[in-house]
Parts: structure tokens; C-alpha cells; sequence
């Protein structure tokens, strides 16, 4: 988390999903990336981190964009 809070130079606030690879761990994150008020309009980013078994970061890629008060239509 600290190597992604680095490269993004905002703090993960969640992890959303947690799935384990043959290369080690991929995880769904999620990141405020604009904050607003009210807070439900703060802009929500979902990264994919991908990480070795040791657990340091091989990639990351933003997947998603959203406001915090949105729901989430995917089935």
C-alpha cells in the first residue's frame, strides 16, 4: 500500500477485492482522488494492483472512475 500511496501521491482508503495469481496477489483498490464537499461528490478511483508473493507491486492500472455516492450498476 505504501509503494502504491507513493506513486499516486494519495492514500489507498480500501481494499475492495483480494484474489490470489500464480504470480502472487492481485487486489482492487480504492483511492480518493479528488475531494469535494459534500463528501458523497469526492471522485473515487479503483486501481488493480498487481503484487509479487512477497507482496511488492509489479503494476497498477485505474479501471474505474466514480463519485463516492454512486452505486455500483455491475452484475
Amino acid at each position: 500500500m505504501a509503494q502504491l500511496e507513493e506513486l499516486l501521491s494519495r492514500a489507498p482508503e480500501s481494499v475492495s477485492g483480494l484474489k490470489r495469481t500464480d504470480e502472487g496477489w492481485q487486489a482492487d483498490v480504492e483511492v480518493v482522488e479528488v475531494e469535494r464537499i459534500p463528501d458523497t461528490a469526492s471522485i473515487i478511483a479503483s486501481y488493480r494492483v498487481t503484487l509479487d508473493t512477497r507482496g511488492e507491486l509489479l503494476g497498477y492500472e485505474r479501471t474505474r472512475r466514480y463519485t463516492r455516492d454512486q452505486l455500483d450498476r455491475r452484475t
